[in-house]
């Protein structure tokens, strides 16, 4: 059996799942505080979330999208497969800037859908093998660890690059974020919806949005990085 410094018990490479953690806790503590802090910012057309995505959609020639209310906190998301754009408790009746560029954001995914932006298509087309490529990642491990043969070795080969499917959807994940914001911004800024001083306020909460999918990359590569260290050269031994 592969034994105790390998997996079962603590080992120096549990150090990166640690960074990786603190990385998504400082993420998430960054956009929650700037999203109550700019959420306080009522915006000078007392324009809603809910109404300002009606009319960037409109404005971008899309009338087959649904505006819709969800519950939750910053649970907003854009869902390609009915065509329903879905803004949380905190965006869809609030008129701040914050909440403003939120629901714009969610609008660029639509966009994105509308235009086929390559990487959004990717996204999507990984999706399936990344959700069945994390289940199964540990559990492969764990049942090659049972192993001392080339069976074991070949399972556990096989949970890392199912694990690193995962990663690759991380990683897809990160231009679709950053372009969806960068359409929210570009139209909120030329239309004229929010002021420049207004602009400032909304940068600010979709970068930190932007930064929870950079922590998430990042824990997700130091976890992929863990499981090769471990047993990337497990067949060698």
């Amino acid at each position: 059996m592969y034994g105790g410094y390998y997996g079962w018990y603590w080992d120096p490479t549990y150090f990166l799942v640690v960074i990786g953690a603190i990385i998504c806790l400082l993420a998430s503590a960054k956009v929650n505080t700037t999203f109550k802090r700019f959420n306080k910012v009522r915006s000078a057309s007392g324009m809603t979330g809910a109404q300002a995505a009606e009319r960037m959609l409109q404005m971008s020639g899309i009338y087959d999208v649904k505006v819709q209310h969800i519950s939750g906190n910053l649970t907003d998301n854009y869902n390609p497969g009915n065509k329903t754009l879905n803004l949380s408790d905190s965006v869809y009746g609030s008129s701040s800037v914050a909440a403003i560029g939120v629901a714009a954001h969610e609008c660029g995914h639509a966009i994105q859908h509308q235009k086929e932006y390559v990487p959004l298509k990717l996204r999507s087309a990984i999706v399936p093998v990344a959700n069945i490529g994390s289940t199964l990642a540990w559990p492969l491990i764990i049942i090659g660890l049972l192993f001392n043969s080339t069976t074991g070795s070949m399972l556990i080969t096989i949970g890392i690059w199912a694990f690193s499917l995962a990663v690759l959807f991380q990683l897809v994940t990160l231009p679709v974020e950053f372009n969806a914001s960068a359409r929210a911004v570009n139209f909120l800024d030329s239309t004229g919806m929010l002021s420049h001083e207004e602009l400032k306020g909304t940068k600010k909460v979709l970068k930190a949005a932007a930064f929870t999918y950079v922590a998430s990359a990042a824990a997700a590569i130091l976890q992929l990085l863990r499981l090769v260290l471990l047993f990337g050269g497990r067949d060698r031994d």
